[in-house]
């Protein structure tokens, strides 16, 4: 049996490397042909094949030439507009991006890096595993799900089966070396909106002779306050905030227009999903009512986080087995944090772990999406020593996963796919 932890302490300088490359060289979501480009060098040059699916990615197959489970591996590749600081929560950082504006602050560099040091890793080791491990490399997961959803087309399309899907996300508040597997839900489930409602301007004096946008957007925002204490059981979580309003420039000229965004967050998708209804509902209903309409300009929504029972119960054990106690935190809390990968999470049975980057003598813990964000890289080598533990259990054991729940896949890229959606 292959020792992952020897294996994975090995190739820390790939790693590491790779990290330090993409963090250096990041680009915005849809932006990112050069991160794709340096992807498939790397993976060309062990030797690994490659498919570039337009708006979704890179997919990679790191195949033993023998029968067995098909084990896909996502990693996420974009970046976000922030301007990066040089210092993290008490030092310098290693590395800075050298592209002003633009920076890793959710920990995708790190994605990247151990996703390929492990299929560096798996293609030199083929002798001693049975199946194939297939890599994909996701653009635009910031934006929503669309990259994933080209993927997940591509994999459809050209009939792959996949028996069992591996995901990460580095955590800002778990300690470096520590790995958290979550029964039940992992991450969030996220509805991301935005709304213009068109009214009828008119002067300060005279709001009878207008139809203020203002008004409606206040009475709108009133009524979604206190949806969840209605409709929400106490014990489920459900979260919903605006974060951007914009109305006018004059205080004695009422705007014809005013455009709001905002997310909703939920540990429930059939809570979520009623939600989406009832504020699209709410919008167009109150907006007639004050003789505006409303226009949904963003209408997403990204389904809740929800680990498999049994790849959880394969996973815990293959890291404990492989890594010691200490390197699972059975106790780590689920992330009111949305992603992606929830979508392949509906169609396949999959298992989302936690990555821990915190380490005070390097300074890294700040929380996601800040300047300050950085990483612990000795806590993404223990990243690597965690997934190739589950990916190897799992093409060696085969677990069955009767808990798991499969929905047709055109059904899911209708339900989730916004290119799909009305």
């Amino acid at each position: 049996m292959l020792s992952v932890r020897e294996l994975a302490a090995k190739e820390k300088e790939t790693t590491v490397a790779l990290r330090r490359h993409f963090h250096e060289y990041p680009e915005l979501s849809q932006e990112e042909f050069a991160t794709m480009d340096y992807i498939e060098d790397r993976l060309h040059s062990w030797n690994i094949p490659t498919v570039r699916v337009p708006r979704g990615g890179v997919i990679a197959t790191v195949d033993s030439g023998k029968p067995g489970w098909t084990v896909l591996v996502r990693a996420d590749i974009d970046a976000l507009a922030i301007e990066e600081k040089n210092t993290n929560l008490s030092a310098k950082k290693a590395v800075l991006s050298k592209n002003k504006g633009v920076m890793h602050a959710c920990g995708h560099d790190g994605h990247m890096a151990m996703a390929l040091t492990e299929a560096k890793i798996l293609s030199a080791h083929t002798d001693a595993w049975e199946g194939r491990v297939i890599f994909i490399f996701e653009e635009a997961e910031e934006v929503g799900e669309r990259g994933i959803s080209a993927l997940l087309r591509y994999l459809r399309d050209h009939a792959v089966h996949i028996d069992a899907a591996y995901g990460t996300h580095v955590m800002w508040r778990l300690p470096a070396g520590k790995t958290g597997i979550l029964y039940g839900t992992a991450m969030a489930g996220a509805f991301f909106f935005a709304v213009k409602l068109h009214g009828y301007g008119g002067h300060g004096s005279r709001p009878d002779m207008a139809k203020s946008p203002i008004e409606a957007f206040v009475s709108i925002q009133s009524e979604l306050r206190a949806y969840r204490m209605r409709a929400v059981p106490p014990e489920e979580s459900l979260t919903y905030s605006i974060g951007c309003v914009n109305a006018g420039s004059k205080p004695n000229i009422i705007p014809s227009e005013l455009s709001f965004a905002g997310t909703m967050r939920c540990t429930d998708n059939d809570n979520g999903l009623a939600f989406r209804e009832f504020f699209k509902t709410a919008c167009a209903r109150i907006a007639e009512e004050y003789g505006c309409t409303a226009e949904f300009v963003e209408d997403q929504y990204i389904p809740v986080a929800m680990n498999n029972k049994e790849l959880v119960d394969l996973a815990r054990h293959a890291v404990v087995n492989t890594l010691g106690e200490d390197a699972l935190d059975p106790d780590c809390p689920m992330w009111m944090a949305s992603e992606t990968f929830a979508v392949i999470q509906t169609a396949y049975p999959s298992v989302l772990f936690f990555t821990g980057i915190q380490d005070a003598e390097v300074g890294s813990g700040a929380p996601h999406h800040t300047p300050e964000f950085d990483l612990s890289e000795d806590g993404l080598v223990a990243g690597v020593g965690a997934a190739l533990a589950f990916i190897l259990a799992a093409l060696r054991e085969k677990p069955a996963t009767p808990s798991f729940k499969a929905s047709d896949l055109d059904t899911v890229l209708e339900m989730f796919d916004p290119d799909n959606r009305k």
